[in-house]
Protein backbone atom coordinates (compact mmCIF):
# COMPACT_ATOMS: atom_id res chain seq x y z
CA UNK A 1 0.00 0.00 0.00
CA UNK A 2 2.87 2.36 0.81
CA UNK A 3 4.35 1.84 -2.65
CA UNK A 4 1.01 2.60 -4.29
CA UNK A 5 0.65 5.81 -2.28
CA UNK A 6 4.19 6.87 -3.17
CA UNK A 7 3.38 6.30 -6.85
CA UNK A 8 0.23 8.43 -6.51
CA UNK A 9 2.23 11.18 -4.78
CA UNK A 10 4.77 11.01 -7.60
CA UNK A 11 2.12 11.25 -10.31
CA UNK A 12 0.42 14.19 -8.58
CA UNK A 13 3.72 16.03 -8.21
CA UNK A 14 4.57 15.24 -11.82
CA UNK A 15 1.29 16.73 -12.98
CA UNK A 16 2.13 19.87 -11.01
CA UNK A 17 5.39 20.05 -13.01
CA UNK A 18 3.19 20.60 -16.06
CA UNK A 19 2.00 23.88 -14.53
CA UNK A 20 5.43 25.06 -13.33
CA UNK A 21 8.63 23.05 -13.56
CA UNK A 22 10.33 24.18 -10.34
CA UNK A 23 7.44 24.51 -7.88
CA UNK A 24 6.96 20.76 -7.27
CA UNK A 25 10.67 20.17 -6.53
CA UNK A 26 10.49 23.15 -4.16
CA UNK A 27 7.45 21.64 -2.39
CA UNK A 28 9.28 18.29 -2.22
CA UNK A 29 12.34 19.97 -0.74
CA UNK A 30 10.28 21.78 1.89
CA UNK A 31 8.24 18.68 2.78
CA UNK A 32 11.26 16.36 2.90
CA UNK A 33 13.45 18.74 4.91
CA UNK A 34 10.67 19.20 7.46
CA UNK A 35 10.13 15.43 7.75
CA UNK A 36 6.71 15.30 6.08
CA UNK A 37 7.85 13.40 3.00
CA UNK A 38 10.11 10.40 2.54
CA UNK A 39 12.28 10.45 -0.57
CA UNK A 40 13.82 7.50 -2.37
CA UNK A 41 17.40 7.06 -1.15
CA UNK A 42 19.20 8.49 -4.17
CA UNK A 43 17.06 11.63 -3.99
CA UNK A 44 17.82 12.50 -0.35
CA UNK A 45 19.82 15.50 -1.60
CA UNK A 46 16.51 17.23 -2.37
CA UNK A 47 15.93 17.63 1.38
CA UNK A 48 19.14 19.60 1.85
CA UNK A 49 19.53 23.35 2.27
CA UNK A 50 21.40 23.87 -1.05
CA UNK A 51 18.54 22.20 -2.95
CA UNK A 52 15.96 24.24 -1.05
CA UNK A 53 17.76 27.47 -1.94
CA UNK A 54 18.26 26.47 -5.57
CA UNK A 55 14.63 25.39 -6.04
CA UNK A 56 13.39 28.58 -4.34
CA UNK A 57 15.42 30.80 -6.67
CA UNK A 58 14.48 28.78 -9.75
CA UNK A 59 10.77 28.79 -8.86
CA UNK A 60 10.79 32.54 -8.22
CA UNK A 61 12.55 33.27 -11.52
CA UNK A 62 10.23 30.93 -13.40
CA UNK A 63 7.12 32.58 -11.94
CA UNK A 64 8.44 36.08 -12.70
CA UNK A 65 9.47 35.19 -16.26
CA UNK A 66 5.92 34.16 -17.18
CA UNK A 67 4.75 37.72 -16.49
CA UNK A 68 6.93 39.09 -19.31
CA UNK A 69 4.57 39.30 -22.32
CA UNK A 70 6.78 37.93 -25.10
CA UNK A 71 8.85 35.67 -22.86
CA UNK A 72 5.90 33.60 -21.64
CA UNK A 73 5.18 32.07 -25.04
CA UNK A 74 8.89 31.51 -25.66
CA UNK A 75 9.23 29.77 -22.30
CA UNK A 76 6.47 27.32 -23.23
CA UNK A 77 8.78 25.96 -25.93
CA UNK A 78 11.47 25.13 -23.38
CA UNK A 79 9.06 24.29 -20.56
CA UNK A 80 7.41 21.40 -22.38
CA UNK A 81 10.45 19.08 -22.50
CA UNK A 82 11.64 20.43 -19.13
CA UNK A 83 8.27 19.57 -17.55
CA UNK A 84 8.44 16.02 -18.91
CA UNK A 85 11.97 15.52 -17.55
CA UNK A 86 11.08 17.16 -14.21
CA UNK A 87 7.89 15.11 -13.96
CA UNK A 88 9.85 11.91 -14.53
CA UNK A 89 12.49 12.83 -11.93
CA UNK A 90 9.93 13.98 -9.37
CA UNK A 91 7.95 10.79 -9.82
CA UNK A 92 11.07 8.64 -9.43
CA UNK A 93 12.03 10.51 -6.26
CA UNK A 94 8.90 9.23 -4.54
CA UNK A 95 9.26 5.52 -5.31
CA UNK A 96 11.91 3.73 -3.30
CA UNK A 97 11.09 0.06 -2.75
CA UNK A 98 10.88 -1.25 -6.31
CA UNK A 99 13.39 -2.31 -8.92
CA UNK A 100 15.13 0.53 -10.77
CA UNK A 101 13.63 -0.71 -14.06
CA UNK A 102 10.09 -0.53 -12.70
CA UNK A 103 10.75 2.80 -10.94
CA UNK A 104 12.04 4.55 -14.08
CA UNK A 105 9.44 2.92 -16.35
CA UNK A 106 6.67 4.23 -14.09
CA UNK A 107 8.41 7.58 -13.71
CA UNK A 108 8.81 8.14 -17.43
CA UNK A 109 5.42 6.84 -18.52
CA UNK A 110 3.18 7.98 -15.64
CA UNK A 111 5.20 10.93 -14.32
CA UNK A 112 6.44 12.28 -17.63
CA UNK A 113 3.05 11.58 -19.21
CA UNK A 114 1.15 13.45 -16.48
CA UNK A 115 3.49 16.43 -16.77
CA UNK A 116 3.20 16.42 -20.58
CA UNK A 117 -0.60 16.29 -20.47
CA UNK A 118 -0.87 19.22 -18.06
CA UNK A 119 1.81 21.21 -19.89
CA UNK A 120 -0.09 20.65 -23.16
CA UNK A 121 -3.21 22.18 -21.63
CA UNK A 122 -1.26 25.20 -20.35
CA UNK A 123 0.31 25.76 -23.78
CA UNK A 124 -3.14 25.74 -25.37
CA UNK A 125 -4.51 28.09 -22.68
CA UNK A 126 -1.67 30.56 -23.16
CA UNK A 127 -1.98 30.34 -26.95
CA UNK A 128 -5.71 31.02 -26.75
CA UNK A 129 -5.11 33.93 -24.37
CA UNK A 130 -2.50 35.38 -26.71
CA UNK A 131 -4.74 34.96 -29.75
CA UNK A 132 -7.86 36.39 -28.10
CA UNK A 133 -6.31 39.26 -26.13
CA UNK A 134 -3.00 39.92 -27.86
CA UNK A 135 -1.27 38.67 -24.71
CA UNK A 136 -2.91 41.21 -22.41
CA UNK A 137 -4.61 38.49 -20.35
CA UNK A 138 -1.63 36.14 -20.22
CA UNK A 139 -0.88 37.32 -16.69
CA UNK A 140 -4.17 35.73 -15.62
CA UNK A 141 -3.09 32.40 -17.15
CA UNK A 142 0.36 32.74 -15.54
CA UNK A 143 -1.17 33.40 -12.12
CA UNK A 144 -3.55 30.46 -12.47
CA UNK A 145 -0.70 28.17 -13.47
CA UNK A 146 1.58 28.87 -10.53
CA UNK A 147 -1.35 28.73 -8.11
CA UNK A 148 -2.43 25.41 -9.63
CA UNK A 149 1.15 24.11 -9.33
CA UNK A 150 1.27 24.98 -5.64
CA UNK A 151 -2.17 23.57 -4.83
CA UNK A 152 -1.62 20.40 -6.88
CA UNK A 153 1.81 19.77 -5.35
CA UNK A 154 0.60 20.31 -1.78
CA UNK A 155 -2.45 18.13 -2.35
CA UNK A 156 -0.24 15.44 -3.91
CA UNK A 157 1.90 15.37 -0.77
CA UNK A 158 -0.91 15.68 1.77
CA UNK A 159 -3.84 13.92 0.04
CA UNK A 160 -2.53 12.00 -2.99
CA UNK A 161 -5.76 10.18 -3.82
CA UNK A 162 -7.75 13.45 -3.77
CA UNK A 163 -5.10 15.14 -5.92
CA UNK A 164 -5.27 12.38 -8.52
CA UNK A 165 -9.07 12.44 -8.47
CA UNK A 166 -9.11 16.22 -9.01
CA UNK A 167 -6.66 15.92 -11.91
CA UNK A 168 -8.77 13.22 -13.57
CA UNK A 169 -12.01 15.17 -13.10
CA UNK A 170 -10.37 18.39 -14.37
CA UNK A 171 -8.99 16.57 -17.40
CA UNK A 172 -12.38 15.02 -18.15
CA UNK A 173 -14.10 18.43 -17.89
CA UNK A 174 -11.55 20.04 -20.21
CA UNK A 175 -11.94 17.19 -22.70
CA UNK A 176 -15.75 17.43 -22.50
CA UNK A 177 -15.59 21.20 -23.04
CA UNK A 178 -13.22 20.85 -26.00
CA UNK A 179 -15.36 18.16 -27.64
CA UNK A 180 -18.53 20.16 -26.99
CA UNK A 181 -17.01 23.25 -28.62
CA UNK A 182 -16.00 21.15 -31.61
CA UNK A 183 -19.47 19.65 -32.12
CA UNK A 184 -21.61 22.73 -31.43
CA UNK A 185 -22.82 24.14 -34.73
CA UNK A 186 -23.42 27.87 -35.12
CA UNK A 187 -27.07 28.86 -35.31
CA UNK A 188 -28.43 29.69 -38.75
CA UNK A 189 -29.10 33.35 -39.29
Amino acid sequence: METLLSILVGIGLSAACGFRVFIPPLIISIAASSGHLKLAGEFAWMAGTPALIAFSIAAGLEIAAYYVPWLDNLLDTAATPAAIVAGSIVSASMVGDVSPFLKWTLAIIAGGGAAAAVQGVTVVARGASTALTGGLANWVVATGEWLAAIVTAILAVMLPILALLLLVVSGALILWWALRKKTVKPAAV
